[in-house]
């Protein structure tokens, strides 16, 4: 069920014809009045969609998410805005609600301009499909390189928390060529979806890495309608944002998983760092190597590119702080190198997951980071991208 499992929302999918093959645009909605926010990307250079939305979450609180794939709507100019507004425009139409209510994503290809016409059409078929079962076929509409939807749902006592997202290159925080709509009908005030919204992504979607590439587009969207049942408290609020948290990490891990070419699954997490930040800096500088990345796709356990990048990880300026000396470096939880000596054990890494675990021995920072390998065909897959 994902953005449908809460109550009162829908959501449908439909072939606008916007790229070559298959189901490309997609809405969400919450039927009951909601509250919202949304994350964007940090890229200098802002998609059409981002700059539209991001103004309409100032003017209102959103009621509906309307996502295209195959264009991305960004280095379009002043025609690329219009074109966001009027699409924001038609949903608001179709919908009975105002443009500013309406959030546009977009996603796919960089400097091509929508094709308006079968996005308008579009939207009047997804407006007229939608329902409760609309889910699945959302979820799919909004795919690009990915080899599979991504969908998740938590349910609390009395609310539900569910989620969908799109993902497999261009990934590296702050966001990537991500986007992910999640929804729920716990009570929120206008206000507070966002505090909720930026700690949830600090913990998942922004601890991810495909191949370091920071979008144009990224977007989460968090929707909250309150038609659930629970009645609210200080601990219901702290389950709502585990409940949220644990969407938020599930889709983050199935877009690493898919990451374009991937064969690997790189679960890196250090410990023993001097802070968190410098534990997380680590872990990034690990996460995207090209070394490493490479290394995990050939089963590798060359923990010499591990112990290179985790001292080159830059921090504050520098580098953050690591001693070798005091450094323990494992593989899938066998020891390679012990406090500044090597284990002369060659761990076998065969599996379509592998855990690298670093204690730096420094203090009590811990930061934890999900990675893809770097294949053949990532290189292929991007290299014709657009040919």
């Amino acid at each position: 069920m994902s953005v449908t499992g809460a109550e009162g929302f829908v959501a449908s999918g439909v072939r606008a014809g916007i790229r070559r093959a298959g189901p490309d645009l997609a809405i969400v909605r919450s039927t009951a009045p909601a509250v919202g926010a949304a994350v964007w990307t940090t890229n200098r250079v802002l998609a059409a969609p981002v700059v539209v939305s991001k103004r309409h979450l100032e003017l209102a609180e959103p009621q509906a998410v309307v996502i295209n794939a195959g264009v991305a709507n960004a280095a379009t100019g002043d025609a690329g805005i219009a074109d966001a507004e009027r699409t924001a425009a038609e949903v608001g139409k179709a919908l009975a609600l105002a443009p500013e209510q309406i959030v546009v994503l977009s996603t796919g290809v960089i400097g091509v301009r929508l094709p308006m016409c079968a996005v308008l059409t579009g939207v009047n078929e997804a407006a007229a499909a939608l329902g409760p079962e609309g889910a699945d076929a959302a979820a799919a509409a909004i795919l690009t390189t990915d080899r599979w939807p991504k969908q998740a749902v938590a349910e609390g006592d009395g609310f539900v928390v569910g989620g969908m997202a799109k993902g497999a290159g261009m990934i590296h925080p702050r966001l990537a060529t991500m986007l992910a709509v999640v929804t729920t009908d716990y009570p929120l005030e206008a206000g507070e979806p966002a505090g909720f919204l930026r700690d949830a992504v600090a913990a998942s979607f922004n601890r991810i890495s495909v191949d370091g590439e920071c979008s144009t587009n990224d977007a989460v969207v968090l929707l909250a309608n309150g038609a659930g049942s629970v009645e609210r408290t200080v601990a219901d609020d702290e389950r709502f944002a585990a409940a949220l948290g644990e969407v938020c990490a599930a889709l983050a891990r199935e877009i690493v998983s898919d990451g374009e070419g991937s064969t690997v699954l790189l679960e890196i997490a250090v410990s023993g760092a001097a802070s968190n930040a410098e534990a997380e800096a680590v872990a990034r500088r690990i996460a995207t190597s090209p070394l490493v990345k490479t290394a995990a796709f050939g089963r590798d356990p060359n923990w010499g590119r591990v112990l290179a990048a985790a001292g080159s990880a830059p921090w504050n300026g520098g580098f953050a702080e690591v001693d070798a000396d005091r450094l323990t470096v494992s593989f899938d939880g066998t020891p390679v190198f012990v406090r500044g000596e090597p284990t002369g054990t060659t761990p076998a890494l065969g599996g379509t997951a592998v855990a690298i675990d670093l204690d730096l021995g420094l203090g009590i920072g811990k930061a934890s980071y999900l990675a893809s390998d770097l294949t053949y065909d990532y290189v292929k897959l991007n290299a014709e991208y657009t040919t």
